[in-house]
């Protein structure tokens, strides 16, 4: 039985990672590691085989995963695109000029899908920055590895 790593948000568990699982984090000599938790021991998370103390962790990224936020957000953008792009062809082809091209509705409407999308874009992870709010604790689930019967 490995043993697992808990992140707390001022004394409640938000998270609780353990072999197998995803993970991707930000260490004190601000790196960012991506992988696959392949062992927790001795104070020490192996990340793709790689160990790091779980005292280097500076921050854990988490993947929002119950919306597809990089195509739903690179959509909402292209769409935002398009208004203006239909907007300017639609003036070249009634051969209006261009400053009647666009209305202010499709500049609102225009503006509100690129937003949306870049805020999209921009939410697809959730970061646990380690310090104030947020505490890693790593928990030993069998004391006794060395001396497994211990009567």
């Amino acid at each position: 039985m490995d043993d697992v790593f808990v992140l707390q948000k001022n004394g409640s568990n938000v998270r609780t990672y353990s072999t197998g699982m995803p993970f991707s984090m930000e260490t004190i000599y601000e790196q960012w590691f991506d992988g696959t938790i392949t062992a927790i021991r001795n104070d020490s998370i192996f990340l793709n085989g790689i160990p790091f103390h779980y005292k280097e962790i500076k921050t854990i990224r988490w993947e929002r995963t119950k919306l597809n936020y990089t195509t739903d957000g690179v959509l909402l953008m292209i769409a935002g695109g398009g208004v203006l792009v239909l907007g300017a062809v639609n003036g070249l082809y009634r051969g209006d000029q261009a400053k009647d091209w666009y209305t202010p509705v499709s500049f609102i409407t225009a503006g509100v899908f690129i937003v949306t999308g870049f805020i999209l874009l921009k939410s697809r992870y959730k970061k646990y920055s380690l310090g104030k709010k947020f505490s890693i604790h790593y928990l030993e689930l069998n004391p006794n590895k060395n001396n497994p019967h211990p009567f």
